[in-house]
């Protein structure tokens, strides 16, 4: 009688694994509108006349209002203290605003309008990209602290690597046929499709919300119910920033996601400059990276749940990374067969670290205050995505000048032709074939992903050796075995 009082709503695994479901479709949701430029680089090039340091900005404004106005810090703290539902339905709603501003910005001709010294435009899209940051990254750390509260002592390991795999199955979609999309219809279109899963996965958060409640009814281990002294409070905050452990966790996470997300962004355009690919494909060989995680990392993550070794799988993942930046990086590789290939590895090593990553967290920080972790870690990260984009951009075009003018002159001449879509696109194809196109030289800007790249591995093994030193378990398998 005493084990049927202590079963609850998470003891269901259909329950568990549906309340995941849910809670990674609004994460699908996120990623998808989160890659749905990244694609269309060359795209919005021609069409807006945007260049690579305006790309760098735009990119780069998803880490302003995380960062510089420490909104992933504030979000976590208010995940602890108001709990899980209130903090799906604020995330949503902040992504949905955020995204509604960034349509706005593509759908809308502002005849060369200036706000803040910059052109309108390219501001409003920034400022809408910022504010849809947060709400993602607020999302983030909710759903994971959700995730630990369902299947702590479980699959945790699998669970996160479903959510991850659902999630970066979002990235696919826009990479893969974004740029398709964009030019069979329109840029603002596409962006609009991104808004239209966002309003879908604000119901499912809803949802959710009514599984959670009954779930905190049922358990005598949810907040509403600890003791006072077991409640978040804001002194508990210097047990996480006094953690070693904590602290490696969080710059390997920055230097590994700095070394993939960016790569979203631009990796298209390496695909059409050094490969040769086609702008209207440029975005299928980078999402065979979010496409093979799908598969690998609830795999890894099973593995990890039953297998231990999570410390050493994230040395693992960071040497492939190595190997992944510097292929792309060596001059004398251009074969689009190689970059296939090199998509594929970078998949298993993108699978391999956050598969183990996000699972050791809990086993450094107590349960009380793993949102907070979770929002200090989001917010370090935040700093590469915010920097590394920018010094991407940056840098792409320093090393490459005129490029941008030149690509703006070229189709300045072919539209004065009054030619169709098609007919430019051919006319570009032959130009390029010919090589009086301007193409852009990723040689230099490349080293950056090798550099962060070689730092990761450094870290995955100071983590490894903390871990042995301290004993936090990284190794050992995260499912409890009954005694």
């Amino acid at each position: 009688m005493t084990e049927a009082i202590k079963r609850t709503l998470r003891d269901s695994k259909a329950a568990r694994w549906t309340a995941l479901g849910i809670l990674s479709f609004t994460m699908f949701a996120g990623y998808l509108f989160n890659e749905i430029i990244s694609p269309m680089k060359p795209i919005i090039e021609r069409v807006y006349g945007w260049d690579g340091s305006d790309f760098g900005m735009f990119f780069s404004a998803y880490g302003w209002f995380n960062v510089f106005f420490l909104a992933l810090l504030l979000v976590g703290i208010l995940l602890d203290k108001f709990g899980i539902r209130f903090s799906t339905i604020a995330s949503v709603l902040t992504m949905i605003v955020g995204a509604c501003l960034k349509y706005y910005a593509f759908s809308t001709d502002f005849g060369g309008a200036m706000l803040f010294g910059f052109d309108m435009q390219l501001m409003l899209a920034s400022l809408g990209f910022a504010l849809f940051g947060v709400g993602v990254e607020y999302a983030g750390i909710t759903v994971s602290k959700a995730v630990v509260k369902w299947f702590k002592g479980k699959e945790i390991a699998m669970a996160m690597g479903m959510q991850v795999a659902i999630a970066r199955l979002g990235s696919f979609v826009p990479l893969a046929f974004g740029a398709a999309m964009a030019t069979a219809w329109s840029v603002p279109t596409a962006v609009a499709f991104g808004v239209l899963f966002l309003i879908i996965g604000f119901f499912g958060f809803l949802v959710y919300n009514v599984m959670d409640r009954k779930l905190d009814k049922e358990d005598s281990d949810a907040a509403e119910g600890l003791p006072e002294e077991e409640k978040f409070k804001l002194s508990d905050l210097k047990v996480i920033i006094d953690n070693k452990g904590f602290w490696l966790i969080a710059i390997l996470c920055v230097l590994f996601y700095s070394a993939v997300f960016p790569f979203y962004k631009y990796g298209p355009d390496l695909m059409v400059n050094k490969f040769g690919v086609s702008d209207k494909w440029s975005g299928l060989i980078p999402a065979l990276v979010p496409f093979g995680t799908i598969f690998l990392t609830p795999l890894f993550g099973g593995i990890y749940d039953k297998k231990g070794k999570g410390a050493t799988i994230m040395i693992l993942g960071a040497i492939m990374l190595i190997f992944v930046h510097f292929i792309y990086y060596l001059p004398a590789i251009t074969s689009v067969y190689m970059a296939f290939v090199n998509a594929i590895v970078l998949g298993i090593a993108f699978s391999l670290v956050p598969s183990a990553m996000w699972p050791s967290v809990p086993k450094i920080i107590p349960e009380k205050q793993i949102g907070s972790a979770y929002a200090f870690i989001f917010w370090i990260q935040n700093f590469g995505l915010w920097g590394i984009p920018l010094l991407i951009g940056i840098v792409l075009e320093r090393t490459n000048p005129g490029i941008a003018t030149g690509i703006q002159q070229v189709m300045k001449n072919l539209k004065a032709q009054n030619l169709t879509e098609g007919q430019m696109d051919e006319k570009i194809a032959m130009l390029k074939e010919a090589g009086e196109y301007p193409i852009y030289n990723y040689e230099t800007t490349w080293m950056i992903f090798v550099g962060l790249t070689v730092l990761a591995l450094i870290v995955a093994i100071m983590l490894k050796a903390e871990d042995k030193k301290k004993g936090y378990g990284l190794e050992l398998p995260n499912i409890e075995k009954l005694k």
